[in-house]
């Protein structure tokens, strides 16, 4: 079974300024003269985590990771109810990538990313497919509406009781409505108990939706610091709240744009929250495209589905391109 490699500390980091107000954290790692591949994180909002380098030879690849707006060691911080989200839409985060891969002197990059971060990666390569080497694609989204709603709304048809909880936190006139518009007001209150509240809350049940995946990470949304968790939710709410700020079936009716780029989409067949329909659809749209199945992995993984990747990256070092 292969094994992720050594976590190397980066050679380079910084702060760099986007604009608004704001400035997002990135660091490289690895080979300074290697392929150079942009690690993309999901939520939307959750930055921090440093393990995708660990996917990575560290000899082979220039390895760039950054937090997006708001979250992370980005600045400001969207735990903090005072920090606009204005100004943090798909549309800054994709112009943040190509101002990130401009300051640091990259012509083309790898794209590697999961969950939310797919729905990222997709957007940017499809505005500039000229920057893009190769993508690898962990636990396939989209966010369309139809995806958001069954995530929210949808599957608790299978955790009914979970989903009760979930529905029956927010006040007695929301329950009936858009949950994910309601959450949003709710993280944006002014009164700090409601947004911690409402913040966990959410959080439950995004954890009760992975719960059984015993092999990956069964209460991942939740095992963060309190900081993190709220700009976490605050951003979620704020994207799915908004479709992402995309057209109902976008990405996928753009697909055509991203013709000629290799891609391994690899999706758990067990994904309750991300079903893995879109990934068979968005693999039937792009012909470069190969859709791997891991039929004992969900969203959160298993060892299986992390050979796959490593296959996937390893793969993608040798071609040259």
């Amino acid at each position: 079974m292969a094994q992720p490699f050594p976590s190397v500390e980066p050679y380079a980091h910084g702060l760099l300024d986007v604009g608004d107000g704001n400035q997002i954290y990135w660091e490289s790692s690895g080979n300074p003269k290697g392929k150079p591949a942009l690690c993309v994180h999901g939520g939307p909002g959750g930055g921090g985590r440093r393990g995708s380098r660990t996917m990575f030879d560290p000899e082979v690849y220039r390895v760039v990771l950054f937090d997006q707006r708001g979250c992370g060691e980005s600045r400001p911080h969207a735990s903090d109810p005072a920090v606009s989200l204005e100004h943090n839409t798909t549309d800054h985060l994709i112009a943040d990538m190509e101002r990130l891969r401009e300051h640091l002197g990259i012509e083309r990059w790898l794209l590697y990313g999961g969950s939310w971060g797919s729905t990222l990666i997709l957007a940017y390569a499809e505005r500039y497919p000229e920057r893009v080497s190769e993508i690898v694609i962990v636990g396939v989204t989209m966010t369309r509406p139809e995806e958001t709603d069954w995530l929210y709304c949808g599957v608790g048809r299978l955790l009914p009781g979970p989903w009760e909880a979930f529905r029956d936190a927010l006040p007695e006139p929301d329950r009936g409505g858009n949950l994910v518009a309601a959450y949003d007001r709710l993280v944006n209150s002014p009164d700090e108990a409601v947004r911690v509240k409402a913040a966990r809350d959410w959080c439950a049940w995004e954890d009760a939706v992975i719960a059984h995946e015993v092999l990956g990470r069964p209460g991942y949304y939740s095992d963060k610091p309190d900081d993190a968790l709220m700009a976490f939710v605050r951003i979620c709410t704020h994207y799915f709240a908004n479709d992402a700020w995309l057209e109902d079936g976008q990405l996928l009716r753009n697909a055509h744009q991203l013709a000629g780029i290799p891609a391994v989409l690899i999706h758990g067949r067990l994904d309750l929250g991300s079903p893995l329909k879109t990934a068979w659809e968005l693999s039937r749209a792009w012909q470069d495209a190969e859709l791997k199945v891991i039929d004992d992995s969900g969203h959160t993984g298993s060892p299986l589905r992390r050979d796959a990747i490593l296959e996937a990256i390893a793969r993608c070092g040798r071609s040259g391109r």
